[in-house]
């Protein structure tokens, strides 16, 4: 897996980026179950979603083209970001972007970007994108600032209500 270590300095704790640990992936679909559920009204049907697709990513993940980091605070994961580069073209895809709404504005989430925009930048794609909606807007932020921009919308029905998807696009 992912063997780059990031260390990150909060106000009081010491935060560490790594690739996969043993649980990550529980802990990164509990994180967007929580944080969607209480904030979005998403429940079984988006859970499940970012269980298979994460699952299936995982069992893939060649570290040639892919990147997975986890945010840990202590022993608690606070954040997740990967890069799929399985797209059969020279572009990256952005995913599983989260950081534990407790700690927002510590700059966790602008080291999760970093991290996976450095690795973008050393395999030498020539863009990333990533499919978010309105209302992230801390994320939204972070992907502002790193020069992504709106390419198209579309309706997305798979979770428990419609909803307008932003694909975001970014020339490296």
């Amino acid at each position: 897996m992912n063997q780059i270590h990031f260390l990150v300095f909060d106000m009081v704790q010491q935060v560490e980026l790594t690739g996969y640990r043993p649980g990550g992936l529980g802990k990164v679909v509990e994180l967007h179950g929580r944080y969607y559920g209480a904030e979005w009204n998403f429940d079984l049907a988006f859970e499940a979603d970012i269980a298979t697709d994460l699952s299936g990513f995982l069992q893939r993940l060649d570290p040639a083209r892919d990147g997975f980091w986890l945010a840990w605070l202590d022993d608690s994961m606070v954040g997740s970001i990967t890069i799929d580069g399985h797209g059969g073209t020279d572009s990256a895809h952005l995913r599983w972007f989260i950081a534990e709404p407790g700690i927002t504005g510590r700059g966790i989430g602008a080291s999760l970007m970093e991290a996976a925009m450095a690795f973008c930048r050393a395999r030498a794609y020539s863009s990333v994108w990533l499919t978010t909606f309105a209302g992230l807007d801390a994320a939204r932020k972070l992907y502002d600032r790193h020069s992504f921009v709106e390419r198209r919308t579309f309706r997305k029905n798979d979770w428990d209500f419609p909803i307008t998807m932003q694909e975001l696009h970014c020339d490296l």
